[in-house]
């Protein structure tokens, strides 16, 4: 196998492990609560294949949704974020995504940020809305998605420092 699946398939499944058993328990504020697997979605292969892209993303969000009981919110977020992905790549990195040569770890900070914080934040406002599925907790809905997308923005970005190869 080739080794960018093997390490696609291993952090699918320790995303889905650290999210349920650790990341889930974490609550500041009533507000605050990291969603790291994500980070799967954001680091998909950009030249890989849109439909097993959307399949992956589903299942990922499935798969956290059978540990919460969730309804299958987790789900619907991912989806929408996989679904999405390639029109924040472009507004994002432009022309490096159209001829398909985004290096994620080279690219400025600006791009990646952006990038980033785009698509944590569709995802979290998809999650927080069906969750609380009512016009009436638009603040409510807002506030989570603004204190929670922050929170897991910085642990992604944390996360790419930590394990990105050009500091092994």
């Amino acid at each position: 196998m080739n080794s960018k699946i093997i390490s696609n398939i291993v952090r699918f499944i320790v995303l889905i492990f650290l999210q349920v058993l650790l990341l889930n328990n974490i609550n500041f504020a009533g507000y605050i609560n990291p969603y790291l697997y994500v980070l799967f979605i954001l680091l998909f292969p950009f030249t890989g294949n849109q439909s097993l892209f959307l399949f992956l993303a589903f299942f990922m969000g499935l798969s956290i949704d059978i540990f919460e009981d969730s309804g299958g919110i987790n789900a619907a977020a991912c989806l929408v974020a996989a679904f999405i992905r390639p029109y924040l790549l472009r507004f994002s990195f432009g022309i490096s995504y159209d001829h398909q040569n985004i290096n994620l770890a080279a690219t400025p900070f600006g791009a990646k940020l952006s990038y980033v914080f785009l698509m944590v934040i569709i995802h979290h406002f998809v999650l927080f809305s069906l969750e609380m599925f009512s016009p009436t907790h638009i603040i409510l809905i807002l506030k989570k998605t603004l204190f929670s997308s922050i929170f897991t923005v910085i642990l992604v970005f944390l996360s790419l420092t930590l394990f990105s190869k050009k500091y092994r």
